[in-house]
């Protein structure tokens, strides 16, 4: 593995202010309590029931790629989402904002995430942060530009943030599709957070209580990184099945179900996801 592999604790993570890579936790749990979920709303907003298989719907202008769960469930129940390794690339302090990509080119995505709370039969978890990081089209991190082999600005906050979940425990962010670096599939990083404190743009304080990745259908990808700018950056890339992190596990393991927003990959899509998460 290279230094910048995402779970090589060897890695120097560079600035102090980084959060050191916490190692690999996988947990994936069944949980109980689906049909007050649905009572909650959660249908409407995109819950993946956990037998529902990957399925792909294809139109003159739309395209819907749904993610599956875990196969062995049985339905109407919803899904502790897997906890895993938050990388070498994550800071501390996120800016509060819907839309993360500054200046940055590459294809829109339109994020939309309802965060439910298995301690509370998965009712919807309202005033959580739900913050994103991920890299640019060439590869690159905000702060640690030149680790996947490009030069070019960096002031250290593109393509990172957060926003809090409304009352019905939903948050939206606006992004563009992640690039890919050596050693990862395209992935882009997730935190939630619960109790924390806004002030001048950024929080404080507050629990962590979810780190997750979140992933892209892997055809749909291969027309993303097909397109410029992406196609400048010739470093090698890794399938979503090759992956250290992801472990095939559909949406339980932060499978996106996308939505084309037009005829043409650079339209763009909309990205959906529940997003399970313990806060005892």
């Amino acid at each position: 593995m290279t230094g910048n592999t995402e779970n090589d604790q060897r890695y120097d993570h560079g600035p102090a202010r980084h959060r050191r890579d916490k190692g690999l936790q996988r947990r994936r749990i069944l949980i109980g309590g689906g049909t007050a979920a649905l009572a909650g709303g959660l249908a409407a907003a995109g819950l993946a029931a956990a037998d529902t298989p990957s399925t792909t719907t294809t139109d003159a202008s739309t395209t819907t790629v749904t993610g599956d769960a875990s196969a062995s469930a049985t339905s109407g129940v919803c899904t502790l989402t897997a906890e895993v390794t938050e990388g070498p690339y994550a800071l501390d302090g996120a800016l509060i904002r819907e839309d993360i990509r500054e200046e940055k080119e590459g294809v829109e995505v339109q994020y939309t995430f309802t965060v439910v709370d298995q301690d509370n039969d998965c009712a919807p978890l309202a005033d959580a942060l739900v913050e994103l990081w991920h890299c640019d089209a060439l590869g690159e991190y905000s702060a640690f530009v030149g680790k996947n082999g490009h030069t070019e600005d960096d002031d250290g906050t593109f393509l990172r943030g957060g926003v809090l979940t409304d009352s019905d425990g939903a948050a939206s962010i606006i992004s563009i599709w992640p690039g890919h670096y050596v050693s990862r599939a395209v992935h882009v990083h997730m935190r939630v957070h619960t109790d924390v404190t806004l002030a001048d743009g950024t929080y404080t304080g507050g629990t962590l209580v979810h780190t997750g990745q979140l992933f892209f259908d892997a055809d749909l990808n291969e027309e993303v990184q097909a397109t410029s700018p992406y196609s400048d950056n010739t470093t090698a890339e890794t399938s979503l099945g090759d992956d250290t992190i992801y472990d095939d596990g559909g949406a339980a393991s932060g499978l996106l179900t996308l939505t084309a927003l037009g005829s043409d990959v650079s339209d763009g899509y909309t990205a959906t996801l529940t997003v399970g998460v313990s806060t005892s």
